[in-house]
């Protein structure tokens, strides 16, 4: 069950479309994962959950991935997070 910390570092924060982006590629793989920020736990699959984090400029995230394809999720997850979700800013 491999988890990481994580931290946003696109200027908008965990928006609505950088939220989608997780939830697309989430769904692209069976494994469970879940995101946590302080107290709150969303299910990173649903982006209604991922919005109720709450994630500004400099948050951090414990992205917490379980199933048999876990690590190779976790991995592209780390990668678009640290991409900025593709933001120039």
């Amino acid at each position: 069950m491999p988890k990481q910390t994580v931290f946003i570092k696109n200027k908008l924060g965990l928006h609505a479309r950088a939220a989608s982006q997780i939830v697309n590629l989430a769904n692209k793989y069976t494994s469970e994962i879940t995101i946590q920020k302080g107290d709150v736990t969303a299910n990173g699959k649903s982006l209604l959950g991922i919005l109720t984090l709450d994630a500004p400029l400099g948050s951090e995230l414990l992205v917490d991935v379980n199933g048999s394809d876990a690590q190779e999720l976790l991995t592209k997850l780390i990668e678009l997070i640290e991409d900025k979700f593709g933001e120039k800013n």
